[in-house]
């Protein structure tokens, strides 16, 4: 008697505020979210915000702290064993982010006998790194639609797919329609409402992804522009959660819901019972037939 009024008082606290969502398994992913290590523009515009338009940044890559960032990222997602799990690197097409992505989810070191086409070749960037290895890491793909604010700060503006090849060879850049940067411009810069539309948009297109569990490498304006369209119906601590400014190689997983069917993929972990067949009325609806 008292178990039951305890659970009746339980249940009606917890029918007085909804506070859960329930989603098919399989209309989720798992995307663990990355910013990018600490990049030479970010040691100049903290001293100086006018550093953002000085064309020594161009493209710009990670400094040695940023480095080292990288090296204890990978090894949280190795200890954490999400590196084991990830399917699918997702990268923004810039330097800074390409060396945060492959030094992070990049491949184990080469073995005698073993050849393998590198993720980066030695000395990228202006880095003093080895090579780094394509071997037992998942495949690596460069999108634009996750790219920086767009326009008039030359760190943000990229450099030649052919480079990037040259440099990053193991990476997939088939999706990035021109080999010159044709989406920046020097004097128009990208409006956050404009960036949180794309973000959408590169969100929408990860649900379409075959792949349930995805890294993605990006930048912090993207980052905050995009999630702060999201966790609307969330508690504020939550939201909190989701959309805060992300730190220099700060990683924040989350999942993905596909809401409106955009993915096709059917459920691997259902059952559809009944096997063999048999009587199978349920007693509530019983009740309703009478």
């Amino acid at each position: 008697m008292c178990s039951f009024g305890w659970s009746w008082t339980l249940q009606t606290n917890m029918e007085a505020k909804p506070s859960q969502g329930l989603y098919p398994l399989h209309r989720c992913k798992t995307i663990h979210l990355v910013r990018h290590a600490q990049g030479i523009h970010n040691v100049a515009g903290e001293k100086n915000h006018d550093a953002y338009l000085s064309e020594d940044l161009f493209d710009a890559h990670l400094t040695p702290l940023g480095w080292q960032q990288v090296d204890n990222l990978r090894k949280h997602v190795k200890a954490s064993g999400i590196s084991n799990r990830i399917e699918l690197v997702v990268v923004s097409p810039l330097l800074r982010t390409l060396q945060t992505a492959v030094g992070t989810f990049g491949g184990e070191s080469y073995r005698d006998g073993v050849d393998a086409t590198p993720l980066m070749k030695a000395g990228a960037g202006n880095s003093d790194r080895p090579a780094i290895p394509s071997l037992n890491c998942p495949p690596f793909i460069a999108v634009e639609s996750c790219r920086e604010h767009l326009g008039v700060h030359p760190c943000d503006r990229r450099s030649s797919i052919t480079k990037y090849r040259e440099l990053f060879p193991a990476v997939d850049f088939s999706l990035i329609e021109t080999d010159e940067d044709v989406l920046w411009k020097p004097d128009i810069r990208e409006e956050n409402k404009d960036i949180a539309a794309r973000g959408v948009r590169f969100m929408n297109w990860l649900s379409t992804r075959k792949e349930k569990e995805i890294a993605v490498v990006t930048h912090s304006g993207f980052l905050y522009q995009t999630l702060n369209s999201f966790g609307n119906d969330c508690d504020p601590a939550v939201k909190s959660e989701i959309s805060s400014h992300f730190a220099n190689c700060e990683l924040r997983s989350v999942v993905l819901v596909d809401k409106c069917m955009n993915s096709s993929d059917p459920p691997v972990t259902n059952y559809p019972g009944k096997i063999p067949s048999g009587e199978d009325l349920p007693s509530d609806i019983a009740d309703e037939k009478k």
